[in-house]
């Protein structure tokens, strides 16, 4: 059996940089990893995979995208005299834990209770 040459192999050379700027726009404006690979013309492997990569040499968050940033509002609150005349259904709050669980809660417990009970779902 020969094997014949076709031509050239056709390799590129991506710089972190440019893995990094293809890894982050995934989802931007819609946009799939597979519209992202045929862009690039990579497969969809290669941009999971150079994720993988960018994780491990520290160049991408190992979390999945989310932050988490205090907001103070009290100064948005209305007056004590307007408050009271609005009846406010109580608030419900959702948290999504890393390994996949949520929990629904008030928004008016208690922070220390709350930093517990994610601590003991997430441990489960």
């Amino acid at each position: 059996m020969r094997g014949d040459v076709l031509g050239l192999e056709r390799r590129r050379r991506w710089r972190d940089e440019d893995k990094v700027r293809i890894v982050a726009s995934v989802g931007v404006g819609g946009v799939t990893v597979t519209q992202l690979a045929h862009h690039h013309e990579v497969t969809r492997q290669q941009i999971y995979s150079w994720r993988h990569e960018l994780k491990k040499k520290g160049l991408w968050p190992l979390s999945s995208g989310v932050a988490f940033l205090p907001v103070d509002i009290s100064d948005l609150r209305e007056p004590p005299e307007a408050q009271a005349a609005i009846p406010m259904a109580p608030s419900m709050v959702e948290v999504r834990l890393r390994n996949g669980r949520s929990l629904h809660f008030d928004g008016k417990m208690d922070a220390a209770i709350l930093a517990g009970l994610i601590q003991v779902v997430e441990t489960a």
